[in-house]
């Protein structure tokens, strides 16, 4: 990609890679306990801000293969995701691609280890491939990962709050 690229590049001309990223935060919880909350992908509705509804379709569960859906918020528009989980390593890490493995649009991973008493939990959103419905500019592209990186913020401070909470119960 050419450094003199404006806010208003061609949408062929952007690249998804440029819109990934990362978040971490750590919890009162070990690594097992965490990936049992994080792998039930019924439960994201208690942290994230923007999904709920969220099941695992019949017969599926919390493994490779799997696939869930929901439905998802954002600046107050709503729709459903239909998400295929590609990685299940009880206590370590757990992901999932919207729209599937094959050709998904959006990748998210949650990764476990621990730390202390605790778990750093690390949460990372990788935009797969370039679709109009996420914006057409650059401009829009980043938008959406500033806006998608609060939403991980927000999400991981509830699941530490919560477990905290939880613990003290």
């Amino acid at each position: 990609m050419s450094t003199t690229t404006t806010d208003n590049d061609p949408f062929e001309a952007l690249d998804a890679a440029d819109y990934a990223f990362t978040r971490r935060a750590w919890v009162d919880a070990a690594p097992a306990r965490v990936y049992g909350l994080v792998s039930d992908v019924s439960a994201i509705g208690r942290w994230s801000p923007n999904a709920d509804d969220v099941a695992f379709e019949p017969g599926a569960g919390p493994w490779a293969g799997a696939w869930f859906g929901g439905r998802n918020r954002r600046n107050g528009k709503e729709w459903t995701t239909r998400s295929q989980i590609v990685r299940a390593d009880p206590g370590a890490a757990f992901g999932f691609v919207v729209g599937g493995a094959e050709n998904g649009i959006v990748r998210w991973e949650w990764t476990l280890t621990p730390r202390g008493r605790g778990t750093v939990v690390q949460q990372s959103w990788e935009l797969l491939r370039l679709d109009p419905v996420l914006g057409t500019t650059r401009t829009d592209l980043e938008a959406l990962r500033r806006y998608m990186a609060g939403s991980v913020e927000t999400t991981l401070t509830a699941l530490a709050q919560w477990l905290a909470e939880e613990r003290s119960r």
